[in-house]
């Protein structure tokens, strides 16, 4: 069974039946506590029956700096959304890790953005060096992979469409929401990842609700192709990518053909004012809940919640 890392100002703790146990380690960063797993294991089996998990103020359980990496429309329901047909090239951007933000923290949205988007994904946090070269075959998963995390890939939908531009569209501060649980798996986990359900409301209204049976390239193809040209190390996280039903939809195909014809200026302006009416993007105060978890909980990666605020 897997097991839920929670990260506070006061250091690690594991969670269990909604109780939280502290874990004696020196470890500051989430690279470190990795290192020490023997300090994790002794906590997950100890008889303090520890704290209210729900007492704590939950940091993301991904330390900062670190390697951040996203995958690209990896979902086809994702790919059906945006209006690609046919193979997709398997693709990966950087994102800043000082977008790294806590479970509960709130999402600001810069002055200059108008449409800002949500994307549930699923984190894999490596355990692992993945030097250049590396080849990751299914059952070498559970070497590479210590764990997983729940993420939010905001995105600015203007600045990364007007700009062809994901890094900046995708880095602002606040906008790669993580946590609240470090989940590290056993061997044996990997086994299930399939059957993790991702789910992301607004206002209590359902928006994103997949399994990872959508997901087109799936995590040892992924960390396979990434690593033909960027190195990974432990702590270092990789984002895979947003099942369908994200804010941003691509326009009929008619009307896709016929703004091909104009000059990107004009394009870029009529494609925003009839995006202007799609009340599906974040406004300030509305409120993001996101999970993933299996069926069966087994693996639980818990439950997001963060408040949309526009910059002051």
């Amino acid at each position: 069974m897997s097991t839920n890392v929670l990260r506070t100002t006061d250091g690690w703790w594991v969670v269990r039946d909604e109780r939280a146990v502290r874990i004696d380690t020196k470890a500051v960063t989430t690279a470190e506590l990795l290192a020490d797993r023997d300090a994790v294991r002794e906590a997950a089996a100890s008889a303090d029956s520890g704290t209210p998990a729900v007492d704590l103020a939950a940091l993301p359980p991904v330390t900062t700096p670190c390697r951040v990496v996203a995958q690209m429309v990896n979902y086809r329901s994702h790919a059906k959304d945006s209006g690609f047909t046919g193979d997709i090239p398997p693709t990966f951007f950087r994102k800043a890790s000082g977008s790294v933000s806590g479970p509960h923290d709130t999402i600001v949205r810069p002055s200059h953005v108008r449409f800002l988007d949500y994307e549930v994904e699923l984190g894999l946090v490596m355990g692992a060096p993945l030097p250049v070269g590396t080849v990751v075959e299914e059952q070498d998963l559970p070497r590479y992979v210590a764990g997983l995390v729940l993420t939010n890939d905001v995105s600015a939908r203007d600045v990364q469409l007007t700009k062809t531009q994901f890094y900046e569209s995708k880095s602002y501060p606040t906008f790669t929401p993580t946590g609240p649980y470090l989940s590290l798996l056993e061997p044996e986990d990997f086994a299930h990842l399939l059957n993790l359900r991702l789910r992301l409301n607004v206002n209590g209204v359902p928006r994103q609700d997949r399994t990872l049976a959508d997901m087109i390239v799936r995590p040892a193809q992924a960390l396979t192709l990434l690593t033909r040209f960027q190195t990974l190390d432990p702590g270092d996280l990789l984002l895979t990518g947003t099942p369908g039903g994200t804010a941003l939809k691509a326009p009929p195909a008619p009307v896709a053909k016929i703004s091909a014809l104009l000059p990107p200026a004009l394009k870029w302006k009529a494609f925003f004012k009839g995006q202007a009416k799609n009340p599906r993007y974040l406004r300030d105060g509305d409120l993001i809940t996101a999970t993933i978890a299996t069926p069966d909980g087994r693996i639980d990666l818990g439950e997001q919640r963060t408040v949309v605020a526009d910059a002051r």
